[in-house]
């Protein structure tokens, strides 16, 4: 019987889960607060039932109404799931460029919040002050799906929408491991923290649940791809992870649980889109999606039937107290929005937050889930006072209702009368230009197909007009538009490109051209063109795209660690990934040229078509130039991807014949499945991305260079003494003009520029570079400069000199490189090469310095073009 009344129980909770949502939609209010109220009536209507008839209901009605729901299944089932969940579906790498906000407005916000709250109960509760701290750290948890969706319906800013959900995603971690801590003071029978604890502890706990959530998150990685073979085995065991990462943290470790999912979660994030296969990685988000969804509302519902009871011996006073805690935490917010916020602003840690937007941020921190769990955790916790234990839980209810039924059903009137609501010109512009778009697509189909079916003409003709004066109406609509300039219609053709360009990276995903750490790593740029653009117009378009191109946070860091201490596996897989990047957008990139032509240039016009053909064609010179620098670090690497790609789109290609001999009936089930199998075992060696070694021995790189191919092993062993090995980044000037010449360069790996008399040559892998100061005993004549991340080999002019004297490959080298570059007369070709192996060594550093300015032009001559 109790099975019966358990599922009966489920069976009416999902009822009202699956009721509340066209509900919410129908009244246009947050889906949480319909919850809370469907939950409340619920919980209302059992009491009631309870109070009134008592003993004449029978006792399966009885043990209906009066079903247990405890805190431990918040804690344990659902909470887990919530924050995995969020954690799974955060663009972590977009959000890595606003760390500072999230990390600052999450971690400060919950100290702020209950510090407010704490200190402002001080003087009108009658609890003592750590009590009030702890329901600060309680209701200091915000709910951000209200706001999120909202923002996400009005076009907000999308880097505003990430720093709120990712501040509520640590904020609830931190206020959580703030609530335990405070709870351990209030719980009688349990010896009370010193502050030396405080400071010790509480740190101590969330670095242990970091740990813990990464190493379960690798460790479940491993295992998966163990079972690459099983998909829905790889999906059962991503539904342990949260669960038993939260019982190790918590129970046996002692840690913070919920700080450890959420690691758990944003390092499968992380790292799994690059070890699992696409379809795998697609259906394990959406499998928690769906329980997420199941969870929060399960936890909204269940929590909303105990409202009833938490507030059935609420006394007016503690009406006043609930008034205390929403100014106090109202309060905390302001401080923050108002004051923390733009100070991140001002040194440019964040974006520039409009009031508008700050004043719907601040009215909608609704309170939900979570609050309500930890509330009901202190109610059931029998070490805590009973008196603690009736306060806790009717402030904390009170505020969550509060939030819910005042600031929720309010925020969308809010909203309106801010405005937010209006399309801006360039918004509505580019709404026509979409409908415009989108109207001539459709004809140039309609029309393809109708030729195919023996249709009446005159129905036809007649459905033919129709349609077009539609699309005329369109049209005019968005090229004839007073509230837009000209100037306006080229941000409206870049954000239309870069929508085709998202288009064309996720085709290319699907049909899995691209890998997912690539493709996210695209279509991470694609999103910033897009925001850049609405912000910033042109100039925006063309800064976001340069970024893209650019070292970011990580890449500099990894830069760091093979500079500075030699090691190179985080940089090596960076530097692969950029390279099929780079060759995957110059396709792209291609392909946008006929999309501006066949789309953009109806609805703007061919002067705009022009214009962005012109943004284009930069964007392909950077393209090209970043490619061209690491083609010439890394000589054969791109000619491995470049066939990589083909032998992935022949696979793909065979794939889909195999799929149309099944579907023409020319193959059985059977041989179609072995032939995707066989299919399945080449893609995976195809998909493994050659090695790039970034890290050479010294005598490895020694053996490399043309230039000392003629050592012999004394001497190879005296030059790995004396040379010294030297990394450099992008950009850095290794030569600077009129510098003293004490040193020569051999190119280990890498690029870099030469620049002199007004000309620029690219050296790369090696070449050497500086021995002409050397040879000339004058002051430097050029200016080098690295295109890439280099490895040189340094060599001292005393060295190189000896070294020169005693080597005739290097004699040859340094003349051959010398020729190349037009700057040798034939007087220094006599000193650089020895006349005969017989005759003495030359004291290269007592010749005459040596006349190496270009000669004078005769009358008439060409002048050299700078490049």
């Amino acid at each position: 019987m109790e099975i019966v009344l358990l599922v009966s129980a489920l069976a009416i909770l999902f009822i009202v889960i699956a009721l509340a949502e066209p509900v919410a939609d129908r009244l246009r209010l947050p889906y949480s607060v319909v919850l809370a109220v469907l939950g409340a009536t619920l919980g209302a209507a059992s009491v009631g039932l309870s109070t009134t008839y008592g003993d004449q209901l029978s006792t399966e009605v009885q043990a209906l109404l009066a079903l247990p729901i405890k805190s431990s299944v918040f804690l344990y089932i659902f909470l887990p799931t919530l924050v995995f969940q969020v954690a799974l579906g955060l663009d972590l790498r977009r959000m890595l460029d606003d760390w500072v906000p999230i990390l600052v407005m999450a971690v400060l916000a919950v100290i702020v919040a209950t510090a407010f709250v704490g200190i402002a109960l001080v003087p009108f509760s009658p609890m003592p002050a750590i009590a009030c701290l702890l329901l600060g750290a309680i209701v200091s948890t915000t709910d951000p799906s209200a706001v999120v969706s909202i923002f996400r319906s009005l076009s907000a800013p999308q880097r505003l929408a990430r720093i709120v959900e990712g501040e509520s995603l640590l904020n609830d971690a931190a206020a959580i491991a703030l609530f335990g801590f405070f709870l351990s003071f209030v719980m009688a029978g349990v010896p009370n923290p010193t502050l030396r604890d405080a400071l010790v502890g509480l740190p101590t706990i969330i670095l242990m649940g970091i740990a813990i959530g990464w190493i379960m998150a690798r460790a479940a990685l491993t295992c998966m791809r163990l079972m690459d073979a099983w998909p829905m085995a790889q999906l059962s065991f991503s539904i342990a992870v949260p669960y038993a990462t939260y019982v190790l943290a918590d129970h046996v470790f002692h840690a913070s649980g919920v700080v450890a999912v959420v690691v758990a979660g944003i390092t499968l994030n992380w790292v799994g889109p690059g070890r699992l296969a696409p379809a795998v990685w697609t259906n394990l988000r959406e499998v928690w999606d769906l329980l997420a969804h199941w969870a929060g509302a399960l936890i909204f519902v269940m929590a909303s039937l105990l409202i009833p009871r938490l507030l059935a011996d609420a006394r007016w006073t503690d009406f006043l107290l609930i008034l205390v805690v929403v100014v106090a935490a109202t309060a905390a917010r302001m401080v923050m929005l108002w004051g923390v916020l733009p100070l991140l602003s001002h040194f440019k840690l964040s974006p520039k937050v409009e009031r508008p937007y700050r004043i719907t941020i601040l009215w909608g921190g609704l309170r939900g889930a979570v609050t309500l769990a930890l509330a009901l955790a202190v109610t059931e916790n029998w070490r805590v006072p009973a008196d603690i234990r009736r306060e806790v839980g009717i402030l904390a209810t009170g505020f969550t209702l509060f939030t819910l039924f005042v600031q929720g059903t309010t925020l969308r009137r809010v909203i309106r009368r801010l405005g937010l609501t209006r399309l801006s010109p360039l918004d509505l512009a580019l709404s026509r230009q979409v409908v415009a778009v989108a109207l001539q697509n459709v004809r140039e189909e309609v029309a393809e197909r109708v030729r195919d079916h023996a249709l009446t003409r005159e129905i036809v003709r007649s459905e033919a007009k129709s349609f077009a004066g539609r699309l005329d109406q369109a049209v005019t609509q968005a090229e004839v538009d007073s509230g837009i300039r000209q100037k306006d219609r080229i941000p409206l053709g870049l954000i239309a490109m870069s929508g085709f360009e998202r288009d064309l990276i996720l085709d290319a995903f699907h049909e899995q051209e691209l890998a997912p750490a690539e493709a996210e790593q695209m279509l991470t740029n694609v999103d910033n063109l897009i925001e850049a653009t609405r912000i910033g117009g042109r100039a925006g378009y063309m800064a976001a795209g340069r970024r893209a191109l650019g070292a970011g946070r990580r890449l500099r860091f990894a830069v760091w660690l093979h500079n500075r201490l030699r090691l190179s596996w985080p940089l090596a897989p960076m530097t692969a990934s950029r390279f099929e990047i780079l060759l995957n957008q110059r396709r792209v990139l291609d392909e946008l040229h006929g999309f501006i032509d066949g789309k953009i240039r109806r609805i703007h016009g061919r002067r705009v078509a022009e214009l962005l053909h012109e943004v284009l064609k930069v964007r392909q010179g950077d393209n090209e130039k970043a490619l061209e620098a690491l083609r010439l670090q890394y000589p054969g690497y791109a000619e491995e991807l470049e066939r990589r790609f083909i032998r992935r789109l022949s696979l793909r290609l065979e794939e889909r014949e195999y799929d149309t001999l099944l579907k023409d009936g020319l193959i059985g089930k059977e041989l179609h499945a072995a032939l995707r199998q066989s299919l399945t075992d080449a893609r995976k060696r195809v998909v493994q991305r050659p090695p790039l070694d970034l890290t050479v021995q010294k005598s490895e790189m020694l053996r490399q260079l043309p230039a000392l191919a003629g050592l012999d092993a004394a001497q190879l062993r005296m030059v790995q003494r004396r040379i010294s090995t030297v990394y450099v980044p992008p950009g850095e000037v290794l030569i600077r003009l009129g510098d003293p010449a004490r040193h020569v360069f051999f190119i280990a790996s890498g690029a870099v520029e030469v620049e002199f008399a007004g000309q620029r040559q690219r050296l790369g892998r090696g070449e050497l570079f500086g021995q002409l100061g050397i040879l000339t005993r004058r002051p430097r004549r050029a200016q080098v400069t690295a295109l890439t991340h280099c490895t040189l080999l340094r060599l001292d002019e005393t060295r190189f000199l000896d070294l020169l004297a005693r080597n005739d490959t290097l004699r040859q080298a340094v003349a051959e490189s010398t020729k190349r570059r037009g700057l040798l007369d034939p007087i220094a070709r006599t000193v650089v090469e020895s006349p005969d192996a017989e005759a003495p060594v030359l004291d290269l550093t007592q010749q005459e310095p040596l006349d190496l300015s270009p000669p004078e032009d005769p009358p008439g001559a060409a002048k050299p073009v700078t490049q």
